[in-house]
Formats: C-alpha cells, structure tokens, sequence
C-alpha cells in the first residue's frame, strides 16, 4: 500500500474498468437510493478516498437488493497515477468484506458498459430439499416440494431463441420492446441443490426470477412444460410462474467484445449500443 500511495499525483485522465464481485444480502442494490446502502455507494466512497477524486462509477447491470455477482462491470474516470491494474488490490482494502474488485484495467475514453454490444451470464439457485439449510439462505431459493429436474429442462428448451418475452418481466417496467434472445439455459442438478444457468443479450426486469419461478412451478407440477410456450405467446405477466425470490440469483459475468450481438440491457434501452471490447 505505501508504493501505491507514492503514485496517487495527479496525472492524464483514464477511464478505468472494475469487475465486481459482490453478496448483496445485505444491500439495497446496486444503484445508490436514500433508503439504504448499496454496492455502488460504497464503491464510490471507498474508490474517492483511495485517489482523493470526487468518484462516480458507472455500472453496467443494476442488481436488485438481494441479488449477487461475481462479474459485475463499472467503470469510472481519474487522474491517479495508479497503474490501472493495482487499482484492484489497492481499493479492495478500503471495501467491506462482501464487495471486492476482482479485476482492475484501463480502457479508452469513450468505453461505457451499458452502451457497448454485450451478453450476459446469471445463475440461479434453488435449494431443494425437506428443511432449510441456515448456511445456505442467503444464496438459495428454499423449495421443500420435490422438483423434476426432466420436467424443468423440457421447460427450458421453449425459452430458448429470440422471444417476446412480455409475460416474464415485471407488470411495472416501462420498457415498450419486450424481445430478447437467449442463447443457452441449463438446468443442472447435483444433490439438493437445482442450478438454472441463463445466457443472452439482455434481460428485463426480474426476468431471470420469474423463468426460475417459473420453471421450479414446472418442476413440482404446477405447470406443464408444454404451457411454457403458451405463456409466451399471450405475452401476459399473469400467465407465468411467480417471481422468484433475490437470494438465489447470481450475475455470474458480461462478455464485450464482436462476437456479442446487439441488444437492450436490463433496462429495455437497445438503441444506440455498438460493438467494443476492453
């Protein structure tokens, strides 16, 4: 830490790029709010003290209260003379145990994580057995209802492709294009512990929670597979599954870069995005 003290006079202007691990039980999200702490405050107060800059950083994915990540992506401008890829180790000091900066790096001026073509990866959890396992709440859904991991996939498959996806997003988004593209979703299960894994090229409001509620519905027989599709189709928030609980929902990373199509991000915006990588 002293030889990193040593470089924070004031230099050229560089945009820096984090990637962000967090457990967000305890936050109000990533966005700051007046209701309670959130990732992104923290990150800003422990990043302005580490260069003695009023910081701002700008998120990529703004992650409800609750939710976790293990590959979240800000970005934010300074004038230390930090070489970009201490910042990591330097800042991680000054941050509470449940958030660390996993990665540091510099990227050019006009790199904005939300602007730039991307794909991104979530996990979500569910906990299937008799009773509760207390290591496990604050990243599981607790299901007590055995669940058809051959059901759940069968599922799956429907959601695949480019979609509407109108019926699995919250009644309250704003968001007029409701069309997404998901490439893979695996259910996986190893013991009591169910894994959905969803990659696409942007997802709605709540969306990840609803299809896991949606397929834990189908896996204890709520729901046939086959009405899966029909949910699609009426376009209809009523018609899916309920809307699965924070805790068990993991943004495991975002990919930039050519090979990632163009999309909205979580916030239904899919204008004006380009293709760039870091």
């Amino acid at each position: 830490m002293k030889d990193i003290k040593k470089g924070i006079k004031k230099g050229i202007t560089r945009r820096i790029k984090l990637t962000v691990a967090y457990d967000g039980t305890d936050y109000c999200g990533w966005q700051i709010q007046k209701n309670g702490v959130t990732v992104e405050e923290v990150l800003n107060q422990a990043l302005s003290r580490l260069t003695g800059e009023k910081i701002t950083v700008t998120g990529a994915s703004r992650t409800d209260a609750g939710v976790h990540a293990r590959g979240n992506v800000a970005v934010f401008d300074t004038d230390t003379r930090i070489p970009a890829e201490r910042i990591a180790y330097a800042v991680n000091a000054l941050l509470p145990e449940d958030v660390v900066v996993v990665r540091s790096e510099e990227v050019p001026a006009g790199w904005h994580p939300r602007k730039c073509v991307s794909v991104k990866t979530y996990e979500y959890r569910i906990l299937n057995r008799e009773f509760p396992d207390p290591v496990r709440r604050r990243d599981t859904y607790f299901v007590p209802f055995p669940l058809s991991l051959e059901r759940m996939r069968r599922a799956a498959d429907y959601l695949k492709g480019t979609h509407d996806f109108k019926s699995f997003c919250s009644a309250q988004t704003t968001v007029e294009d409701t069309v997404r593209t998901i490439y893979e979703l695996e259910v996986e299960q190893s013991g009591d512990l169910f894994t959905i894994r969803v990659r696409g090229n942007g997802f709605l409001y709540n969306m990840v929670r609803i299809i896991a509620g949606t397929l834990a519905g189908v896996g204890r027989g709520y729901f046939e597979p086959g009405e899966v599709e029909r949910m699609l189709e009426e376009k209809d928030r009523t018609k899916a599954g309920v809307t699965a609980p924070p805790q068990g929902l993991t943004l495991v990373g975002i990919e930039y870069g050519e090979t990632a199509p163009d999309s909205g991000e979580n916030t239904g915006e899919n204008t004006g995005r380009k293709i760039c990588s870091s």
